[in-house]
C-alpha cells in the first residue's frame, strides 16, 4: 500500500490519509521515502532501502515471565468467552489468548496510536470488514478477531506465519513467503509462540469455576 503526498504534506494528515486505505489488517508501521522530484513516498510495505520508520506501531509484547494478573490485572477475565470461541471457530484457547495478551494486554478500551481498538485490536476497516458493529463491545471484539484469525490459520498453514499475518498483514506474509523482515513483526511472532506456549504448558484457558493452574514456568 503506498500513497504520494506532496513534501510540505503535515505527518499527522498522512498517516492519517494511509490509514483510511489501508487493506484490512491489525497494526501496521508506516515508512517514508523522498523520491529524486521531492514527492515524499509513504508505505506501509518497504521493498528497498531507501525507505525509514515514520511511524512503528510497537506494542510492549509481554514475555511468559510477565504473563500473571499481577501484570495484567484482566487476564483471566475473557476465559469464558475465549473457550466459547475457541470452540465455534476451532481455534486453540491459548492462541486466540496469547494473542489479545500481545495486542490488548486483555484490555477491552485498549486504543493504539494508529486506531486498532479493543481486546484484538481491530482497526476500524477490519472491523468493518469481518461485520463486527461495535469494535468496542468485547464480545463482537473478541468474536472478530478470533474469526479473522481463523481466516489466516487456514490461509497460511506454518503457525508462525499466520500469527505474522495478523501483526503485519496477510500480504506481506505472501510477498515475502513466510515472516517479513520487519524488526517488530518478527519480535511479535516469537512473543506469541512463547505466549502460547506457556499457557498451554504452564496456564490453560479454563472455565471461570475452575481456578487456573499456578505452576512453576517451565
Amino acid at each position: 500500500m503506498r500513497a504520494l503526498y506532496p513534501p510540505a504534506v503535515h505527518y499527522v494528515i498522512a498517516i492519517s490519509a494511509v490509514l483510511n486505505v489501508q487493506p484490512t489488517y491489525f497494526g501496521t508501521d508506516i515508512y517514508q521515502a523522498e523520491l529524486s522530484n521531492g514527492t515524499v513516498l509513504f508505505t506501509d510495505s518497504p521493498n528497498s532501502n531507501g525507505f525509514v520508520p515514520l511511524f512503528l506501531d510497537k506494542k510492549p509484547l509481554p514475555s511468559r515471565t510477565r504473563v500473571n494478573t499481577a501484570t495484567f490485572p484482566l487476564l483471566d477475565t475473557w476465559d469464558d468467552e475465549i473457550l466459547a470461541a475457541s470452540v465455534r471457530y476451532g481455534v486453540p484457547a491459548e492462541l486466540i489468548k496469547a494473542v489479545a495478551v500481545a495486542e490488548s494486554g486483555m484490555n477491552p478500551n485498549a486504543l493504539s496510536p494508529v486506531g486498532a481498538m479493543g481486546l484484538m485490536q481491530l482497526m476500524p476497516a477490519t472491523a468493518k470488514g469481518l461485520g463486527v458493529e461495535d469494535p468496542w463491545d468485547p464480545l463482537q471484539n473478541l468474536d472478530g478477531g478470533v474469526r479473522y484469525l481463523k481466516m489466516l490459520l487456514g490461509r497460511f498453514p506454518n503457525l508462525r506465519h499466520a500469527i505474522a499475518g495478523y501483526n503485519a498483514g496477510p500480504h506481506n506474509v505472501k510477498k515475502h513467503g513466510g515472516i517479513p523482515p520487519f524488526k517488530e513483526t518478527q519480535h511479535y511472532v516469537r512473543r506469541v509462540m512463547d505466549v502460547y506456549d506457556y499457557l498451554c504448558m504452564s496456564r490453560p484457558v479454563v472455565p471461570e469455576d475452575v481456578p487456573h493452574q499456578t505452576g512453576s514456568l517451565p
